[in-house]
């Protein structure tokens, strides 16, 4: 602001009233968006969704790359895995046995 002979220049004191205009459209608007609680839910959410999706892709990602590891291993070593089979096959066999027996 610019003093001019102890009186305010006209021009200075426009454009203070427009800056200060300028600053209170801003407040007001940041003070609705505050209050639009459904347009903040909906980027919320938005938000989460996306947070979710990416998340559930690295997941999936993760997973191809331990199952072709697996496979992987599987095809290089076929012994470990048919005695795993084989286990489970009797383990099931074993359970079938004894609840036959009890009926």
């Amino acid at each position: 602001m610019t003093v001019n002979n102890g009186k305010q220049d006209p021009e200075a004191l426009r454009a203070e009233i427009q800056e200060t205009r300028a600053a209170l459209g801003e407040t007001v608007q940041a003070l609705a968006a505050k209050a639009d609680v459904k347009a903040r839910l909906k980027e919320s959410a938005a938000q989460t969704k996306d947070r979710v999706r990416d998340e559930a892709l690295q997941r999936v990602e993760r997973v191809r790359e331990q199952a072709g590891q697996t496979a992987e291993a599987v095809r290089q070593d076929p012994v470990p895995w048919a005695a795993v089979v084989g286990g489970v096959l009797v383990a099931v066999a074993v359970v079938l046995v004894i609840r036959g027996r009890r009926r």
